[in-house]
């Protein structure tokens, strides 16, 4: 019933008839990029706790110190795209009682280094530890920090909503699922690394300034106030 231009489209691939749709699937995802790309962009100009988190540590710590958090904020958005691909986001998102868990648990982390900031800021007021004073970002510290990115990644619910909304726009309907995504969120994780580490970049640039007791203890108070904020705001807020 097919006419002869159809039949052989297979053939000419030089494998099993699957692979006909597997290549058009890979035109399709080949086009969506670009619109994938710029969605990913200006996510993640938008603020959150991620930006937060960068910020402050760029202008504490400076680009080095920076790293890791953008490293660790990064590990866990991943985490996160490959749950999606194999359906755990799914059932994080449905659940009341995991998703009101893992609310609770965003909510804490952030209230938690809210008050570290707002401590480190008293602390500033009375005189603290002046910039060149300041331990050494060591092996701990570096571990520390990427670890803390992680955490606040993986404990924000918000996280696997976006994947399972967003996602399925861009992954073929038939094509392959978990591979497909898990390609698209190292995609994701490379701009975004490249992105936010520009702008931690910048932000060390004014380092100095930064560290001068005074101004750090009012970065400290800033950066306490936003992220308890935004703490509040995943306690209090709803799907």
């Amino acid at each position: 019933m097919a006419a002869g231009p159809e039949v052989p489209r297979p053939a000419l691939v030089g494998g099993p008839a699957g692979e006909g749709s597997a290549t058009i699937h890979g035109v399709d995802l080949l086009e969506t990029l670009p619109a994938f790309v710029l969605a990913v962009l200006l996510i993640s100009a938008s603020p959150g706790p991620a930006m937060a988190l960068i910020l402050r540590r760029a202008a504490l710590r400076g680009l080095r110190g920076a790293v890791p958090t953008v490293l660790g904020l990064e590990a866990g958005l991943y985490v996160w795209a490959l749950f999606a691909g194999a359906g755990f986001a799914a059932l994080v998102a449905a659940s009341e009682v995991a998703y009101l868990v893992l609310r609770i648990v965003g909510a804490a982390v952030l209230l938690v280094l809210g008050i570290k900031a707002f401590r480190a800021a008293w602390r500033g007021r009375g005189g603290g530890l002046a910039p060149e004073q300041a331990p050494p970002a060591g092996r701990r510290h570096w571990w520390g920090a990427f670890g803390e990115g992680v955490v606040v990644q993986l404990a924000n619910p918000k996280a696997a909503v976006f994947m399972i909304a967003f996602y399925p726009q861009f992954v073929p309907a038939d094509g392959p699922v978990f591979g497909t995504t898990a390609a698209l969120g190292l995609l994701q994780i490379s701009l975004e690394t490249v992105l936010y580490l520009a702008l931690a970049a910048g932000v060390a640039r004014a380092g100095t300034w930064f560290r001068r007791p005074r101004i750090r203890a009012r970065l400290e108070a800033v950066s306490g106030s936003v992220l308890v904020a935004l703490g509040l705001r995943v306690a209090l807020s709803g799907r």
